[in-house]
């Protein structure tokens, strides 16, 4: 099967033999897949330094079984300039892709938010509210959608006033705050803060600690390496 100007990002890359790339990108149309960059590294290489996370890029390859082999590639537009939290969170953000994403599962809606994510990064906005948006979207397209404004179980819909248990795979739990620092708990405002997109700066640290909890649960024993360069992302 032949690819070709498929619009797409590298997510990760690791050196393969003495002049080789594999890649790890993410295709609008093809969704995550596994690439040989054959000589990528050379001297002479017309991908010299340019297979690089967070350049917008026009791919082709050959596939043949799990890994493909890089034939082309053209920078279609300026990478956008992340630096300091931007580039961490960046760098979050692909690895969430790489750990729930399946590869050759097309996800277009969630490429554009990607997309989105890394404007919004290099626009100098605050970095919380976007991650907490595409977090949301990453879950939903991996089959993980989450129930925000209505009660697990009764279906009663969510207060804003009130706080909740997020059960992962279930939803909000309604439960009585016994402090002030119960990191457990979730308003409903943020729930539905979330739900709506429009995340006001009282929200994002009850988001950011829910959206980790929910990570993790899903990951399991596999802590993302990312967290560890950038534990507040």
């Amino acid at each position: 099967m032949r690819y070709s100007l498929e619009p797409s990002y590298i997510l990760h890359t690791r050196k393969y033999r003495e002049t080789s790339l594999i890649l790890e990108a993410f295709s609008r149309e093809q969704g995550r897949v596994a690439l040989v960059a054959r000589g990528a590294r050379g001297a002479k290489s017309r991908w010299k330094n340019m297979l690089q996370p967070f350049r917008p890029l026009l791919l082709g390859w050959n596939q043949r079984g799990e890994m493909g082999t890089l034939t082309g590639a053209d920078q279609v537009a300026s990478p956008p300039a992340l630096a300091a939290e931007a580039l961490f969170c960046g760098i979050y953000a692909n690895e969430l892709l790489m750990r729930f994403l399946q590869r050759s599962d097309p996800h277009p809606r969630l490429f554009e938010r990607y997309q989105q994510l890394l404007g919004e990064l290099a626009g100098g906005e605050t970095a919380q509210p976007p991650l907490r948006l595409f977090e949301k979207h990453l879950l939903e397209a991996a089959g993980f959608g989450m129930q925000l404004d209505r009660e697990h179980g009764s279906g009663v819909q969510v207060l804003p006033q009130a706080w909740y248990q997020y059960v992962p795979e279930s939803g909000p739990v309604r439960r009585e705050k016994t402090g002030a620092k119960d990191d457990q708990l979730v308003s409903g405002g943020a729930l539905l803060a979330l739900q709506s997109g429009d995340i006001e700066p009282q929200h994002q640290r009850e988001l950011k600690l829910l959206m980790r909890r929910l990570i993790t649960s899903y990951l399991g024993d596999r802590p993302l390496k990312s967290q560890s360069l950038f534990y507040e992302s």
